[in-house]
């Protein structure tokens, strides 16, 4: 539940954060893309296949040489919020894997909010439910209501999800996905290639409970899949226990490899990792 004590922290966070840190990823910024704006950046020799159309005729009539002019575009970057709401996310105490997914979707929501941008955001399962880019709080409040209500259910089908949110980014975003990405490695693979077409600053955050990470359980036990319902009687022992760690951390492995691929920044937090360290990090970068 997102309460307006986690709205206060948020508040008390932004004050402290350092402006220069949160400023490169929301509100208006110069680009380091050179284009058509307003604000001349320097000149540089004419190359065949430049738009000649930047050429400044005056350094001609002076040099007789040719150079093309360079500007600075001011672009204001969309955030994009991305929630996995499938079943799987419903796991975890004394909050669950959706919840701590959705704070993260809030806090940067809010961030955005405090610099009056606009921000999106969508949950996803077997179907991908979107909500248009707005700015002011009266969006944020909208978007809390919605997240609180949400009950996670389904089987997520990720990498048609990312394609299908794919033509929403129709400008450079600045993308938050929140997952436990416990799906195929190659599902995963296409849905963030998918998702990194157009140069966007993704973040990528594998939501876990500390109990997955770290197997708390030992002999027979019954296990029920939250997405199939199947279950499975099994026996547990502690060579299990190391086997299913060890895939465990070859699967995170993988998936951070994949997002250094795609220039993402990829993080993994459990539910016990206080949201503050995660919000953090990713502003430091």
């Amino acid at each position: 539940m997102i309460t307006t004590e986690f709205l206060d922290d948020l508040d008390r966070f932004r004050l402290i954060i350092n402006k220069k840190v949160t400023s490169n990823y929301t509100g208006k910024r110069q680009s380091t893309y050179t284009g058509t704006g307003s604000t001349l950046k320097d000149y540089r020799i004419y190359s065949p296949g430049d738009d000649f159309r930047l050429i400044d005729w005056k350094i001609y009539a002076r040099t007789d040489h040719l150079y093309i002019r360079r500007y600075e575009e001011e672009r204001n970057l969309t955030m994009h919020a991305l929630v996995d709401s499938s079943a799987s996310m419903n796991y975890g105490l004394p909050i669950n894997k959706f919840e701590y997914g959705a704070m993260l979707g809030v806090g940067f929501a809010h961030l955005a909010l405090k610099e009056n941008e606009k921000f999106q955001f969508a949950t996803f399962s077997d179907d991908v439910r979107v909500f248009q880019p707005k700015r002011g709080v009266g969006h944020l409040l909208s978007m809390i209501d919605y997240l609180n209500s949400v009950k996670p259910a389904g089987k997520s089908r990720f990498s048609d999800m990312m394609l299908k949110y794919r033509k929403y980014l129709t400008s450079r975003a600045f993308i938050v996905l929140a997952s436990d990405f416990l799906f195929d490695i190659e599902e995963i693979r296409e849905g963030l290639l998918a998702l990194s077409k157009g140069n966007h600053d993704i973040k990528v955050i594998q939501v876990l409970d500390a109990t997955e990470k770290d197997l708390p359980v030992e002999g027979d036990v019954k296990l029920k899949d939250a997405e199939s319902s199947d279950t499975l009687r099994t026996y547990i022992g502690p060579k299990l226990v190391t086997e299913y760690e060890t895939k465990l951390e070859q699967h995170i492995a993988r998936i951070g490899k994949i997002c250094t691929g795609i220039k993402a920044d990829f993080y993994v937090a459990t539910t016990a990792t206080p949201i503050f360290d995660i919000f953090y990090d990713a502003l430091r970068k």
